[in-house]
């Protein structure tokens, strides 16, 4: 089986900071969104990845090659972007007839990977949300096998949504539909869709059973990226690495700090993630994502995004600032 991860995004919602790196390497916990889901799946073993990348594409190469030479990884262009389906119909000459595990380049779920991989049919992950509109629907039977799927419907059927997560057995059917969306131009809300893809397939006979995932960190926006760094620091406890330097400071776990961080006369925590070489000096920060190399002195922050290289100088609440900023409230 191989994973395919739509990474072409630009992230708009999290702007500025996805003005300089891709959505799909925003920190979390301790680690990158993109090394949540690959980390996932490969411990269900698999082995062979393929990024659909676009937007600041090379980051996402390089980030790839760097961090995961032991795996068969390949990197597919998306020049234009025109939806998931698009992206997905992309890898087919990688694909052949394997059977794929479709994961949205935004999706950190918490769910039994092994147990999806191992159902003999093709599996869709759900979960009831308050307001399914904004998500692919799913309609699903009394055994939990999918009847229909819908993307974003004004006046959906269900509030079951999908969450990013697809394994297809079936992938010959899945490429036929994709290329009778293209030949036939439908869209929904402008693009070619995965969701559209799924309900031909439902139609021309394939399976699909629904699995539900225990939890679904949004990472879309800095409100919710917060919320999910916090959790995900609370459920796995999150490292300090070895070579932190601590003179006078107080750590309030659960915190992660990276390699050759500083902590001078500081307070730091709970749910505070820090990236490599950061320097917080007579400083109170808690419930914020810190970059890799960046310099805060004086500050109160409570959910802040900082960038990576940002300096903050003197007394602030809320920041929300992308990579090689400098503020300075003195």
């Amino acid at each position: 089986m191989k994973a395919i991860i739509p990474v072409a995004g630009a992230g708009a919602k999290l702007r500025p900071h996805t003005y300089t790196q891709p959505k799909a390497l925003i920190p979390i916990a301790g680690k990158t969104i993109l090394s949540f889901i690959v980390d996932q799946l490969h411990a269900a073993g698999i082995t062979e990845f393929i990024f659909i990348v676009g937007y600041l594409g090379e980051k996402i190469q390089e980030y790839v090659t760097q961090t995961y030479p032991h795996l068969t990884c390949h990197c597919i262009y998306q020049n234009e972007r025109q939806g998931t389906g698009h992206a997905v119909e992309l890898t087919k000459s990688i694909v052949g007839d394997d059977e794929v595990f479709v994961v949205l380049g935004d999706t950190i779920c918490e769910y039994d990977v092994a147990e999806v991989l191992a159902s003999p049919h093709s599996m869709l992950g759900v979960k009831r949300v308050d307001d399914p509109r904004g998500f692919g629907v799913a309609a699903v039977d009394s055994e939990g096998f999918i009847e229909h799927v819908v993307e974003k419907p004004s006046i959906p059927k269900s509030n079951l949504a999908l969450v990013g997560l697809y394994k297809i057995k079936e992938t010959h059917i899945l490429f036929e539909c994709l290329r009778h969306l293209f030949t036939q131009n439908i869209k929904s809300h402008g693009e070619y869709n995965l969701t559209d893809a799924l309900d031909c397939m439902l139609k021309r006979g394939a399976k699909f059973k629904s699995f539900r995932v225990k939890n679904w960190f949004d990472c879309g926006k800095k409100e919710t990226l917060l919320e999910s760094n916090a959790t995900l620091l609370k459920k796995f406890g999150g490292q300090i690495h070895p070579s932190l330097v601590s003179e006078n400071s107080i750590i309030v776990p659960p915190v992660s700090i990276g390699a050759g961080c500083v902590l001078k006369n500081a307070i730091v925590g709970p749910h505070v993630a820090i990236g490599a070489n950061s320097h917080i000096q007579y400083s109170i920060v808690r419930d914020s994502i810190i970059g890799s190399y960046a310099n805060l002195f004086e500050v109160v922050i409570d959910n802040s995004l900082i960038g990576s290289d940002a300096s903050v100088k003197g007394l602030s609440r809320s920041l929300n600032i992308g990579d090689n900023t400098e503020i300075d409230f003195g």
